[in-house]
């Protein structure tokens, strides 16, 4: 089996494996308690937080522990638009194709009487900071831009967008699942306010996150019921799943710079054997994405049937979002990128680990070739293309 959708969850890592079962066996205590055995996970804890802020440039104060990503977006953005509405701004910026998570939550928002920009993206899937900065308005409370893109991988200039934010005295927040042990984040340098992640996407346990919110920005609790977690969310803490994300992370960040580097050899090689294909087109820029990350589309075919077939020959891909994978819709990342229906139903993601060889990446190149051939060869749609009846559009 080839394993090319790492962009929906990773394998987990040995290192953080192994952190998990020995506080599992060993430090199983409630945090929470007084006693030697409960202050033992209480030490875990904190040290899994320290070297989580560690990695990102922040301060173990300013890094609160979730469920994943989902729950770090939701807290985050309701506790912005809580803090704007008492100051009497309910004005909210965001891009077309962020994550279901802030979609979701500014839709609640705009329900509650929040306005919200959703800016457009261009055709290589990069947010213009002009645009940004031109959306600011003086009733605005948050700007909330994903770091890289979880479907075609391009990499926001996020620096700039907070640079912006930071200048007009705007909350920044930066949903930076698919960045964080993937590529350097670093939120001072970034000016960023606040942060969400989630560990099984560099390698850690499912279930588990963390956000970061810098001192001084009062966030409101979703779960009530405890003090735990300085009263932010209530509920024992996962202390073997922190533990072990942390160790992931810091894992991550230790062999980065190498990872990256095979990383892209093996997504350009990628690039350039799938361009070769008739009519397809590659979804966002070639160079400003992640270093695993490939995302085509196929003109004539169902993204569907290609990850079947793919399946069939022992290949792991996606068409995109794992969280809207039931879906019958098109990818609201490509139509946001100016691909058409016909085009975006069409589309392959392949997010591949740091772990491929060159015989899996061509293997990957001429089982796609041969699927889409497949496929293309008892296609109405296509026979409509290559007959004339219809204009092709890639």
């Amino acid at each position: 089996m080839i394993y090319a959708d790492n962009a929906a969850t990773t394998r987990m890592s040995e290192t953080a494996i192994q952190t998990m079962t020995s506080l599992m066996n060993e430090n199983w205590g409630n945090p929470s308690s007084l006693y030697v055995h409960g202050q033992k996970a209480k030490e875990a804890l904190e040290k899994a937080r320290e070297e989580i802020a560690s990695v990102i440039g922040a301060n173990a104060r300013e890094i609160l522990f979730t469920s994943g990503g989902s729950e770090a977006d939701n807290q985050i953005i309701l506790s912005a638009a809580g803090l704007g509405e008492k100051n009497g701004k309910k004005h909210i910026i965001s891009s077309a194709f962020e994550h279901h998570a802030v979609l979701h939550t500014l839709k609640k928002l705009e329900r509650e009487g929040f306005e919200i920009t959703l800016l457009d993206v261009h055709e290589n899937g990069i947010v213009d900071p002009s645009q940004v900065e031109d959306a600011i308005r003086d009733d605005t409370c948050l700007v909330t831009i994903m770091y890289a893109n979880n479907e075609i991988g391009t990499i926001q200039p996020i620096r700039k967008i907070g640079e912006i934010c930071r200048r007009k005295h705007v909350l920044f927040h930066t949903d930076a699942v698919q960045a964080i042990g993937h590529i350097p984040v670093d939120v001072a340098a970034d000016n960023i306010d606040l942060l969400s992640a989630s560990a099984h996407k560099f390698h850690g346990p499912k279930g588990v996150g963390f956000l970061y919110a810098k001192k001084g920005i009062r966030l409101q609790s979703l779960i009530e019921g405890g003090a735990q977690e300085r009263g932010l969310r209530a509920g024992t803490e996962n202390v073997p799943g922190i533990a072990a994300m942390a160790a992931a992370l810091k894992e991550a960040q230790e062999g980065m710079e190498t990872a990256a580097a095979h990383q892209k050899k093996m997504r350009d090689k990628l690039i350039e054997g799938l361009k070769q294909i008739p009519h397809c087109a590659l979804n966002g820029d070639a160079a400003r994405r992640l270093p695993g990350n490939v995302n085509f589309c196929f003109e004539g075919i169902e993204g569907e049937s290609l990850l079947l077939l793919l399946d069939d020959k022992g290949i792991c891909a996606s068409s995109g979002s794992a969280c809207t994978s039931g879906s019958l819709d098109p990818s609201h990342v490509l139509l946001a990128i100016g691909r058409v229906h016909d085009v975006a139903h069409g589309s392959l993601r392949l997010s591949i680990g740091e772990t491929i060889t060159e015989e899996e990446a061509d293997y990957i190149i001429r089982s796609v070739r041969e699927v889409v051939e497949y496929l293309r060869g008892f296609s109405p749609i296509w026979r409509d293309l290559m007959s004339g009846k219809k204009e092709f559009i890639l």
